[in-house]
């Protein structure tokens, strides 16, 4: 009895995997069909955002008049029109003096001030020329402020030169003036030296 019972098994667990089999492949053959007919069809998801998503922005910036220069000084016509500026920008960090700097300490703060911009958003690259000078250049002039802002900001910087213009903290000296001072210490202590 028992040698009849395992083919018997064995058939029927044969003939419910083929009845499984088929069922699944009968399954994916179906289709569900959805007619393109959906004018009755209410989709209050859509947002504007949403419908307007994928199309390209204008390229144009909307006009945008001067405004009237006739009661502004020298400095506010500069920092308006420096507002309206596209094109790029190229300038230099004069960084502070006293402090003995190293070719690479200079490229490291370069570096730096590259890496915290760039995470910011700014397209601006910094490069050492010189142990107390660093260059920049930005792409967009309409962030030339946030720049000079950021510049001022940092301990490594004294003054920001765009251009002709010169930038500083408030109650800075010029930067010839600090460097008349420098060198006039210098030839008091050789002066010192000599008596």
């Amino acid at each position: 009895m028992e040698k009849i019972l395992r083919p018997s098994l064995l058939c029927c667990i044969l003939l419910l995997l083929l009845i499984s089999n088929f069922q699944l492949s009968e399954a994916g053959k179906r289709r569900i069909e959805i007619s393109d007919d959906l004018d009755d069809v209410e989709d209050n998801e859509e947002d504007e955002s949403w419908k307007t998503w994928g199309n390209k922005a204008a390229t144009t910036p909307e006009f945008d008049p001067p405004p009237d220069f006739t009661n502004m000084g020298f400095d506010q016509i500069q920092e308006e029109m420096a507002k309206r500026t596209f094109a790029p920008v190229v300038g230099f960090v004069k960084l502070r003096f006293g402090v003995n700097r190293t070719k690479d300490m200079v490229v490291d703060i370069a570096m730096k001030w590259t890496k915290v911009l760039r995470s910011g958003g700014l397209g601006v690259r910094f490069m050492a020329v010189d142990r107390s000078t660093v260059m920049f250049n930005m792409q967009n002039g309409k962030e030339v402020t946030e720049l000079r802002e950021f510049v001022l900001s940092q301990e490594e910087a004294y003054e920001v030169k765009i251009g002709k213009q010169e930038f500083r903290r408030p109650g800075d000296p010029p930067l010839d003036d600090v460097l008349d001072k420098l060198k006039q210490s210098k030839d008091d202590d050789v002066n010192k030296d000599e008596l």
